[in-house]
């Protein structure tokens, strides 16, 4: 399958794809696009030998459309964003309907939306006193963390003495969940596109 990854940060979601051992010959990351020219995500993509492109603030339309065409070109089947912080235009999220998820650390429809990401989302938690979160894969839809959920895992954060420490643990999560996902559509047991 092969796969265009988006990315924002530090790229620990794009390194858990790559590293996870049942995708390695099911898989075949084409692309990693990032919104952050400087973003550590970027190393690891130079390190396995991963075409990247950068979309910054500017022309963000046409940049998107030759995306598509791109993606098209290179028979893309899947995209994941994993860590990407930005809203996706609904004219990119058409032309790959079913085809696009989304990791967030967080059980979703709780703590979703603009805004909630990283650790704005672990300090929501943290705060509401919640003693479960975790961490959810969804299909994209044109608004920020609304799509159909895939799959979610829970977590019991009780005895999380702060936010940092709920993101810790969220992330081990998110580094198991989105992987596996990944290899159930590669499998056909979960079912992408229209």
């Amino acid at each position: 399958m092969r796969i265009a990854t988006f990315v924002s940060g530090r790229g620990s979601n794009l390194k858990a794809i790559l590293n996870y051992p049942e995708l390695k010959r099911k898989i075949d990351i084409k692309w990693v696009i990032t919104d952050k020219p400087f973003c550590k995500a970027l190393d690891i993509a130079n390190e396995n030998n991963i075409s990247f492109y950068c979309i910054d603030k500017y022309k963000i339309t046409e940049k998107y459309d030759c995306l598509a065409e791109l993606f098209k070109k290179d028979n893309i089947e899947l995209i994941v964003l994993a860590g990407f912080l930005k809203l996706l235009p609904s004219t990119f999220v058409n032309n790959f309907k079913k085809r696009i998820i989304n990791i967030h650390p967080a059980l979703l429809p709780s703590y979703g939306g603009e805004g909630m990401y990283g650790m704005n989302v672990h300090k929501a938690v943290f705060n509401a006193g919640d003693r479960e979160s975790g961490a959810t894969v969804h299909f994209v839809d044109e608004t920020y963390d609304t799509g159909i959920i895939i799959a979610q895992e829970k977590i019991d954060v009780s005895q999380c003495s702060s936010p940092e420490e709920i993101a810790a643990s969220v992330l081990n999560i998110e580094h198991k969940l989105l992987p596996e996902v990944i290899e159930k559509i590669a499998d056909g047991k979960i079912k992408i596109g229209i």
